[in-house]
């Protein structure tokens, strides 16, 4: 049985499936969880980091290493410029802590398959940091880019695009950020001719993502992989052709209760704004995007920078002009 202390992310904890003998919300000092936790049998305990007064100095978070077993322990790290930042996070594998995700969904791997220090070796910065002026901050040796996002894409109807989508993606992003694009158990990618693209087993997969960890992004056509515990965000990609839909139901009658609350995108779509809404009516699910038909000879398009901006990449310009997610059909 497990325990949950949280916060601010309350609710995307509570979304776990695991087994849970204890869960308590709000704010505590160390001394405060060490009071309540230090006779308390369980199996793994899992911190929302903000529940943790102080969380934003190491100091506190050394206090706590040194009161807990951190091997049960798993941190569930906020988005705060100082928690992931490369003296933070080096910090963390020096106090043996290991077990630390930016994302939910890596917390019930992490349960039953945690991390050694091999998993983490590449936050762990050995040479020190470049001693800083009063009041600034350090300046990071480390090879690993901290905030990385790993954006995996799944076809859920067959042949809805994810390869192709990928590497529209890739190409749109690489002008402004360093990306990475990988297909995992597949050989598509080389019909493309770029170098640039890699195809890897699901067995080398992790050596893949530790190998570029100085990449803003890393985009991943998952296929029939397992590699989902990895990724920070997941598309959902189903083209909404009555066959392929058809073919989909009856393959799966509950597909679209399982998707519920995911990212679904509607790709190589012919749909108006309509008739997305009446999927949604009759399919019970929310769609994220409504993607058409795209060019794949082609580096610039109005319509791929704008998912882009909708999955949270700033620095790329909605070229849409601010349009309805599904103003292209008008």
């Amino acid at each position: 049985m497990n325990v949950i202390v949280s916060n601010k992310y309350q609710a995307l904890l509570a979304s776990l499936d695991i087994d849970v003998i204890k869960s308590i919300n709000g704010e505590f000092t160390v001394d405060e969880l060490i009071a309540q936790f230090s006779n308390f049998y369980y199996n793994k305990m899992i911190i929302d980091i903000t529940a943790i007064k102080g969380y934003q100095d190491i100091k506190v978070i050394q206090n706590l290493s040194v009161n807990f077993d951190m091997s049960k322990v798993i941190l569930l790290l906020d988005d705060s410029e100082t928690v992931n930042s490369p003296v933070y996070l080096s910090s963390l594998v020096s106090m043996g802590i290991y077990n630390f995700a930016t994302n939910v969904n890596v917390i019930k791997f992490l349960i039953d398959n945690p991390n050694t220090y091999k998993d983490v070796a590449k936050f762990h910065n050995i040479s020190g940091f470049k001693k800083a002026p009063l009041n600034e901050k350090a300046v990071d040796n480390t090879k690993g880019k901290i905030g990385q996002k790993i954006i995996g894409f799944k076809n859920v109807t067959e042949h809805a695009g994810a390869t192709t989508l990928v590497y529209l993606l890739k190409l749109h992003l690489e002008k402004l950020y360093n990306v990475k694009a990988v297909e995992v158990d597949g050989n598509d990618f080389m019909y493309f001719n770029d170098s640039d693209l890699a195809s890897v087993s699901s067995v080398s997969f992790n050596e893949f993502l530790n190998n570029n960890s100085n990449c803003d992004v890393i985009l991943v056509d998952l296929n029939n992989s397992s590699g989902d515990n990895y990724c920070n965000d997941i598309i959902y990609l189903i083209e909404p052709g009555r066959i392929q839909l058809n073919k989909l139901i009856r393959k799966d009658n509950e597909i679209f209760e399982k998707l519920k609350n995911k990212k679904i995108v509607l790709n190589r779509s012919v749909l108006t704004d309509k008739d997305v809404e009446e999927f949604e009516k009759e399919s019970g699910s929310k769609v994220f995007y409504n993607l058409p038909c795209l060019d794949d000879k082609l580096d610039n398009q109005p319509i791929i920078n704008a998912f882009l901006s909708a999955l949270g990449f700033s620095r790329v310009d909605n070229e849409t002009g601010g349009a309805g997610l599904f103003s292209i059909f008008k």
